[in-house]
């Protein structure tokens, strides 16, 4: 049984990346799965795959459904129905993966590595490798909430304290009496 190796690129960035390996029988759906869970997304979006070449043109669509609203050139393939070595025809094999078609995530996926025998310490799919910081899939504001106006609120940095950002008449950076005192105190 072939275990194949993807790196997974953020398109944005490809200092961003993640490594993982899958049985060639496993599914498009199964890699879907795992790509999500290596960057810490919901599965909660649309999501579609292309088979790629090495511009990254997209090429025959293998989708999580066929949806309405999607205009197709050919029909698509299903996820669920569709092996990942059945789209293999290149050792370099590429594939362009979309998700949340609004936000549209856009990710580069190439093979890297095919091994003949697997490793009896992993379960298939697995994340092998996770370079740089994942981008955040709903923003800061997503992840706290309604609690993000209290923090901001709360850690109000504007305002200047004693002895921080004032400046005196040469513009340079004055120093407040309380600090001075306190100084005179300790000797």
């Amino acid at each position: 049984m072939a275990i194949l190796k993807f790196r997974i690129y953020f398109e944005e960035d490809e200092s961003v990346y993640r490594d993982v390996v899958i049985k060639h029988t496993h599914s498009f759906l199964q890699l879907h799965e795992i790509i999500l869970k290596s960057y810490e997304f919901d599965s909660k979006h649309q999501a579609t795959f292309y088979r790629s070449n090495d511009q990254w043109k997209r090429g025959k669509q293998v989708t999580l459904a066929v949806y309405d609203e999607v205009e197709y050139k050919a029909p698509p393939l299903l996820m669920a129905d569709t092996s990942i070595g059945s789209e293999i025809r290149d050792p370099n094999q590429r594939f362009v993966y979309l998700y949340d078609f609004n936000k549209g995530w856009t990710f580069h996926i190439e093979l890297i590595n095919v091994a003949k025998e697997e490793n009896p310490k992993i379960t298939y799919p697995s994340i092998a490798r996770t370079e740089g910081i994942a981008p955040s899939q709903y923003g800061t504001k997503g992840l706290l909430g309604d609690k993000f106006a209290d923090i901001e609120e709360k850690y109000d940095l504007s305002k200047v304290g004693n002895g921080f950002g004032e400046k005196d008449a040469d513009g340079e950076d004055a120093i407040s009496e309380e600090f001075d005192e306190s100084d005179e105190d300790e000797e």
